[in-house]
């Protein structure tokens, strides 16, 4: 008994261990606005490929995510908001690269 409490023990912390040095951890329900902010900021990289009907939609969840945002406290509002118009501003340049005016 004693040895699968030591084993449980290591387990559970090598697994926070884990999350701390990749960054990775479990989404909370608290944490949804911000696991949509990386789902949105994640395409940044192959904005130029998304067609143009992803750009549209990909602008629209930016403006569902500002509001969400807007109830953070005022660090956390200050810099995701930032960060979220970089990309809304990426997106935008290149859905109007693409000859769409939105």
């Amino acid at each position: 008994m004693k040895r699968m409490n030591v084993t449980l023990f290591l387990m559970l912390l090598g697994l926070l261990l884990f999350e701390v040095v990749a960054g990775v951890r479990p989404v909370r329900a608290e944490d949804g606005w911000k696991a949509e902010f990386d789902n949105i900021c994640a395409k940044t990289d192959v904005a130029m490929t998304l067609s143009i009907e992803e750009l549209t939609e990909l602008l629209g969840r930016c403006d569902q995510l500002k509001k969400r945002l807007a109830a953070e406290d005022e660090s956390t509002r200050k810099v995701y908001l930032r960060r979220l118009q970089m990309c809304q501003d990426l997106y935008r340049y290149v859905l109007q690269s693409k000859g769409t005016d939105r």
